[in-house]
């Protein structure tokens, strides 16, 4: 046994024994079988990441053709019904299928190449996470393409979604791909925090961390206490439509209301499981186009904490036009007051350090100014929602899309699109082009303020959304 230890010691000089047996341990195997088995976890992420693009761009699809419909009053392009499963469609599929698993296969890539391990702590757990994701994602556009795409919202509210108003197995379509995606969530999540706090390289503690390591462990643990709570109330109503349960229903002593405590408990912190991973690549992006280190290191971590407990404290202002008490409502609303604090310390170190800097102008820099300007934007439009007199008049409203496009695309969107640019020199070997980096900034930087600032004044004036 200490002879085969002996043999696999990392570290050994090339072409010795022990070198050799460690490259041919380390090794994919031939052919397809050997790409399908293969578990580094620089070929997992990049699979998440390719295969998340991938359905980007099928949700962009969905959008262009809701929008179509709709540029013009009577439209005939698509029925109310096909409307309803596009509507729901669009929002699953960026919100399940693409945000977290896109930000989890960055992480999964760059993590351990960070704190210096060879692989993850379990890498055919996060291998077989991908493949659950992938087939629950086909499973729920398998169901649209045949005309059973859900259609209750991509909140699959009840009794919308419930027994009673759940159209054919539609629904049921949704239950198993919240199911699938959360399950892969939570074994990325996991193997993730295990190689942070126990595979870092000697000498590396948690003060010399990384940024980005930091943003992913804070994001990990929020998804491990998170996700179980919305597939706990996909199941409950799974049991509701196939087994008769009442859970949801309140003739016979059920709560409609409890769905949305389950799900918006689940679904606040699920923003920032998207929004923390950006601001940590904003982290690693400004320091190196400012040519300074970071200002304020220690206050962004802490900051990266605050926001992950404030985050559990803040789903009743997704409710305040329910029968939630007033005194409640109150609480939730200062919560929300509260939690833009830790977001506007990190912005104030991100702009000393861009201020006491040498600044470089290149695409990735472009992406995060960009950022700045939409995700202060969203961030206002947040405080207005979390009032609960300001709320009730704009509940339902295309204010609330107005708001969720700003502080989702310009706060999770914008960030990724300049780590891929930055990081694209890692992940292939090859740069990427500086101006077409730059056409593709300020096409996407007006296209989206044309897009959905509108929103914001439709909203004002009543236009309700999803309609």
């Amino acid at each position: 046994m200490s002879k085969k230890r002996e043999i696999l010691r990392d570290g050994d000089p090339p072409g010795s024994r022990a070198a050799e047996a460690l490259a041919a341990t380390w090794k994919r195997g031939p052919g397809i079988v050997g790409w399908l088995s293969n578990i580094d976890h620089k070929a997992t992420a990049r699979r998440f990441i390719v295969t998340a693009f991938g359905f980007f761009l099928a949700a962009s699809a969905i959008a262009g053709l809701m929008r179509a419909q709709l540029v013009i009053p009577e439209n005939t392009l698509v029925g109310p019904d096909l409307y309803n499963q596009l509507f729901t469609m669009h929002g699953t599929t960026m919100m399940f299928l693409f945000a977290v698993p896109v930000m989890q296969g960055m992480a999964l890539y760059l993590v351990p190449l960070m704190v210096g391990t060879r692989n993850t702590a379990f890498p055919r757990m996060s291998a077989a996470a991908y493949w659950i994701y992938l087939v629950g994602g086909l499973t729920l556009f398998g169901g649209f393409a045949f005309n059973t795409g859900a259609d209750a919202g991509w909140f699959a509210y009840v009794p919308l979604a419930g027994p009673e108003y759940g159209i054919g197995k539609r629904s049921d379509f949704w239950n198993v791909l919240v199911n699938f995606t959360e399950a892969m969530g939570l074994m990325v999540a996991v193997d993730l925090t295990v190689v942070i706090l126990k595979m870092r390289a000697p000498g590396m503690s948690l003060r010399r961390m990384p940024l980005f390591v930091w943003g992913t462990l804070v994001t990990s643990i929020m998804i491990i206490f998170a996700m179980p709570t919305v597939m706990l109330g996909a199941n409950l109503v799974q049991l509701d439509r196939m087994l008769g349960t009442h859970f949801f229903n309140p003739g016979e002593g059920g709560d409609v209301i409890l769905w949305q405590h389950l799900f918006w408990f689940f679904g606040h912190p699920e923003v920032y499981f998207i929004f923390i991973p950006g601001l940590s690549f904003i982290s690693s992006i400004i320091p190196t186009f400012a040519r300074r280190p970071m200002f304020g290191n220690d206050a962004i971590v802490l900051s990266l904490i605050a926001t992950a407990f404030l985050s559990f404290g803040l789903w009743v202002h997704h409710m305040f036009a329910t029968n939630v008490p007033e005194i409640g409502k109150s609480f939730f609303t200062a919560m929300s007051m509260l939690i833009a604090i830790p977001t506007a310390v990190q912005i104030f170190c991100w702009i000393t350090t861009l201020a006491t800097g040498r600044i470089h102008l290149r695409t990735p820099l472009l992406f995060v100014l960009g950022f700045f300007f939409i995700l202060v934007l969203g961030g206002l439009t947040g405080l207005i929602l979390g009032s609960v007199p300001l709320d009730l008049q704009t509940h339902d409203t295309y204010f609330v899309v107005a708001h969720l496009h700003y502080v989702l695309i310009g706060g999770a969107l914008f960030p990724l699109f300049g780590a891929v640019f930055y990081w694209f020199p890692k992940l292939t070997g090859r740069m990427m082009s500086e101006v077409m980096g730059v056409w593709q900034f300020w096409l996407f930087f007006i296209g989206f303020n044309v897009a959905f600032f509108p929103m914001h004044l439709l909203g004002l004036h009543g236009m309700p959304r999803r309609v």
